[in-house]
């Protein structure tokens, strides 16, 4: 048998969606398992070079989280990431989404995006980067696994600001937040994230209002000042902006990618499309 799985990047937090927003873009990560060939992991695309192919790495390590008791064919996995690592665009999620997908089909199953969801969730801790990896399009994400799909309004047409050698751990970021937020922050990010449901469905024209954030993204671009000075130029611009994930990626809504000023070197500025679907997987 062989298996082709694709996985989507995403934008997570989208401003005030802290923990709750997602985005599906239209780069996917690809995963082919092929039980005819021989047993291992090659790696291809970005980051190739830093993945493991020892089977530690996160795609097989899902695989066997979700296996259990039950046993895996020996299978040949060709892996081509295009998914920037450590950038904010749910690389992590992508490969355990893959690993889940990759497992479930192998034992025989038809995953469906609810129980992929409900596996990479619990595997990988960030519903808001696994939802949209699942179903596609905007995502909300509750803590207790509930979800709930929009499409977005067609003018909705991300730019990725992308720097070349900037990095930040997930980790690392999420460290730096504070425990306990001011009950004015709290009501602000209630008030404006709110209102960003209504700009990313049905009315772009609020995104520069509605993609405003008080509880993590001060404290984020504080980690990265280059970034940070980029993010305030495109404001500056009149762009909506936010970081993505926990950085260093930003990610624009412009009415025209020309709008966006640009950032220099060292950086990559690309449009992106929405993707309105999830993971895919095919059989041969």
């Amino acid at each position: 048998m062989r298996l082709t799985v694709r996985v989507p990047a995403t934008s997570a937090n989208l401003g005030p969606g802290f923990d709750c927003f997602g985005l599906a873009l239209d780069m996917c990560n690809e995963v082919i398992a092929d039980t005819a060939g021989p047993p291992g992991i090659s790696w291809h695309g970005e980051g190739a070079q830093e993945l493991s192919g020892d089977g530690s790495d996160l795609v097989n390590a899902t695989m066997r989280r979700v296996a259990g008791e039950r046993a895996l064919p020996a299978v040949e996995i060709r892996a081509v990431n295009r998914v920037p690592l450590a950038r904010g665009l749910g690389s992590s999620s992508a490969a355990v989404v893959a690993g889940v997908v990759t497992a479930l089909a192998l034992l025989g199953d038809d995953p469906s995006a609810d129980e992929v969801f409900s596996h990479a969730a619990s595997l990988e801790g960030h519903p808001d980067n696994a939802a949209p990896a699942c179903f596609g399009g905007f995502t909300i994400a509750t803590p207790d696994g509930l979800v709930r799909r929009l499409d977005p309004h067609p003018d909705v047409r991300p730019v990725l600001l992308v720097p070349d050698d900037i990095r930040v751990a997930t980790r690392e970021a999420r460290a730096a937040l504070p425990d306990v937020v001011p009950l004015a922050d709290a009501v602000f990010n209630i008030a404006h994230g709110a209102l960003l449901v209504e700009a990313l469905a049905r009315d772009p024209s609020l995104l520069g209002v509605a993609m405003r954030d008080r509880l993590h993204e001060e404290v984020r671009l504080a980690l990265v000042p280059a970034v940070r000075e980029v993010f305030d130029a495109v404001r500056a611009a009149g762009v909506p902006v936010c970081v993505s994930g926990s950085g260093p990626t930003l990610i624009a809504f412009p009415m025209r990618a020309s709008e966006v000023p640009s950032p220099g070197p060292g950086w990559s500025v690309s449009p992106i499309a929405v993707r309105t679907s999830g993971f895919e997987f095919h059989r041969m």
